[in-house]
C-alpha cells in the first residue's frame, strides 16, 4: 500500500511538473531550461517591474524560462564551461510570446509613459526603439532558441537591484542597476550604444568580461546580437527566421 501510494504520489507530482506548458510547445521540442540544467539563474525581468516598461509584459505568467530542447542543452554545456571558471549563467529571457512582441509596440507608441527612460533609454526616444535595433516587431526570442544572459561568480547570489549613477567615457550619465551579477560596463536592456558588444564608452575591464562571455557562447553554438551584449541566439535553430511557421505566441507560464 505505501509503495502504490508513493508511485500515485510521484505520478502526480510529474504530471503537474508537465503539464503547463502548451502541448503545442511540447510537440515542437519546447522545455522548460529547469528540466535541462536546473543549476542555471533565472531572473525573468518581464514577469516583473523591472523592466523598460515598467510592470509585468503580456504573456508573461511565471518566472520560468522555456526555450527549445536544442539551445537548453546548448547552454548546459556552456553552464558546465563557467562553473570550471567558478561562474554561473543568469538568464534574463529568452521565448518570448509575441503577445509580449505587442505590448512593447503599445508601450513604444504611449509617448505619455516615459517612467523608465532614465532607466533603460536615457538619451533615445522611445519611439525609436524598434527603428534602432533595440526591439523587433517580430523577435528572434519567438522563435524559441534567442536568449538574453550574463553571468554571476558561483559565490554570489543575485539580489534586489541597486541603483548607482556611472558615467561613460564620453561623459554622460547612466543608471547602473547591479543586480550582483558580474559588471559588464552597462546594465541588461540599456538602449544605448554603451550596451553594444563593441563601443568607446565603457572602460576595458567590461570589454574583457563581455568578451569572455561571448567567447564561452560562440564555443557552445552561440552568436552575439552586436547591439546588445547579452543577446546570443542558437546558430543552428530548429525555426529558421524565414519561416512564417517559426514564431509562436503560447504564454511563459
Amino acid at each position: 500500500m505505501n509503495i502504490i501510494k508513493f508511485t500515485f504520489i510521484n505520478l502526480v507530482f510529474a504530471i503537474q511538473f508537465i503539464l503547463p506548458l502548451a502541448q503545442e510547445a511540447r510537440l515542437k521540442g519546447f522545455v522548460y531550461l529547469n528540466e535541462i540544467d536546473p543549476s542555471i539563474l533565472v531572473s525573468l525581468r518581464y514577469n516583473s517591474t523591472q523592466n523598460f516598461v515598467g510592470r509585468p509584459v503580456d504573456g508573461y505568467h511565471k518566472s520560468v524560462v522555456i526555450m527549445t530542447q536544442k539551445t537548453a542543452e546548448a547552454l548546459k554545456q556552456v553552464q558546465q564551461d563557467l562553473k570550471n571558471d567558478g561562474y554561473s549563467l543568469v538568464v534574463y529571457d529568452a521565448y518570448r510570446p509575441q503577445e509580449a512582441v505587442n505590448h512593447f509596440m503599445s508601450w513604444s507608441q504611449d509617448i505619455n509613459d516615459q517612467g523608465k527612460k532614465s532607466h533603460y533609454y536615457p538619451r533615445v526616444n522611445k519611439a525609436d526603439v524598434f527603428e534602432l535595433g533595440y526591439v523587433a516587431k517580430r523577435s528572434g526570442h519567438s522563435r524559441g532558441s534567442t536568449v538574453d544572459l550574463t553571468i554571476i561568480p558561483i559565490n554570489k547570489s543575485l539580489h534586489e537591484i541597486k541603483e548607482t549613477e556611472r558615467t561613460l567615457l564620453d561623459g554622460f550619465s547612466i543608471k547602473f542597476l547591479d543586480d550582483g551579477t558580474v559588471d559588464m560596463g552597462s546594465s541588461f536592456d540599456l538602449f544605448d550604444v554603451a550596451s553594444h558588444y563593441e563601443n568607446d564608452l565603457i572602460a576595458e575591464q567590461y570589454k574583457k568580461m563581455r568578451t569572455y562571455l561571448k567567447t564561452v557562447m560562440e564555443k557552445h553554438g552561440f552568436k552575439n546580437y552586436s547591439e546588445e551584449w547579452w543577446h546570443f541566439t542558437l546558430k543552428d535553430e530548429p525555426f529558421p527566421a524565414s519561416e512564417n511557421s517559426s514564431y509562436f505566441n503560447f504564454p511563459v507560464e
